[in-house]
């Protein structure tokens, strides 16, 4: 009987153990944001409307912790729709064909600071892509656990094939190549 109550203790502290936590994002309360330089002497910025996103994690501090994510190109917004509508052309995010931005990656804690690692793709391209990530905390609601994240980093768009360009009478850019990508996150624990 003994062995049979240590063997049961084993088991269930095994199985307390894997358990794992599904959260999704809150998109009412997040933001999906990036930057691009614009003449070399400031920057334009724009966001993702339409994303979505997961997170399975089996650590309370999120160590380890599976993230998935997509967001669709049509849905670029930088507040001018006429340049919005040339982000979704052929010359940059090629909306048609490419309908979504996607990312698989994981999460990490080292001493007190996260990085998401991962693969990104972007225009049928995918590359390996590695982000600091800030952990708010997480918070009893009262209608529910949140939890919180901010996420920066950066991309350098030829890399993905987004090779549109031209220089100034000087010789500058008129688009940077490197995109600085700002991600506020709230995530919602799934029931």
């Amino acid at each position: 009987m003994k062995k049979f109550n240590s063997l049961f203790a084993l088991l269930l502290f095994a199985g307390a153990a894997m358990a794992q936590t599904t959260w999704t994002i809150d998109k009412a309360h997040s933001r999906i944001g990036f930057s691009v330089p614009h003449y070399a002497i400031t920057e334009v910025e724009g966001n993702f409307k339409d994303f979505d996103a997961s997170v399975v994690s089996k650590a309370d501090d999120f160590n380890g912790a599976e993230v998935t994510f997509t967001a669709k190109t049509a849905s670029i917004d930088t507040d001018n729709e006429r340049r919005d509508g040339h982000l979704k052309s052929g010359d940059f995010f090629d909306a048609e064909k490419n309908p979504e931005v996607s990312f698989k990656g994981i999460l990490s804690k080292d001493g007190g600071k996260y990085k998401l690692k991962g693969d990104l793709t972007m225009r049928g391209v995918t590359k390996p892509v590695e982000f600091d990530v800030t952990y708010g905390g997480t918070m009893n609601t009262g209608r529910g656990m949140k939890a919180g994240f901010k996420l920066t980093g950066q991309v350098n768009r030829q890399e993905f094939g987004v090779t549109y360009g031209g220089k100034t009478p000087t010789g500058e850019l008129v688009i940077g190549d490197t995109v600085t990508i700002v991600c506020k996150i709230e995530l919602d624990k799934k029931a």
